[in-house]
């Protein structure tokens, strides 16, 4: 017998389009874009070709963007050289202040803050040559 409507009952689910054929938690959704506002400050601007703010977009992807991320599109899109200097790891090297929305990011989860449209991330070199 050929279905002709979506019909559901409790021991048969039926779906009506090839996407509802997975259940609900096997849908793949995609995160939006975000668009983010990055300072560069206290000498880190000098690793970025003396341009102290950014006005990015990020891209969509499969899950939603963290620092984390965020810091590896940052190595990968924005720093020009020396990234010794401001990368250690997956993280900041120490001595570099990171804010978000003004608040010290280890108050906003450090790298596994998930990052919101519109928010400001500042990086603040705290490290002086003498």
């Amino acid at each position: 017998m050929r279905m002709t409507s979506c019909q559901e009952t409790e021991e048969e689910p039926r779906f009506c389009n090839v996407a509802e054929r997975r259940p609900p938690r096997y849908r793949a959704k995609m995160a939006a874009p975000i668009d983010l506002h990055l300072e560069f400050g206290g000498g880190a601007e000098l690793l970025f070709g003396g341009v102290k703010d950014h006005h990015v977009k990020l891209p969509s992807q499969s899950e939603p963007w963290n620092v984390k991320q965020l810091l590896a599109w940052i190595k990968t899109n924005l720093l020009r050289e020396r990234p010794e200097l401001f990368i250690q790891g997956d993280t900041v090297r120490p001595g570099i202040l990171v804010l978000i929305n003004d608040a010290d990011w280890e108050l906003m989860g450090e790298l596994d803050y998930m990052l919101e449209d519109q928010d400001n991330v500042v990086f603040i070199s705290t490290l002086h040559g003498g």
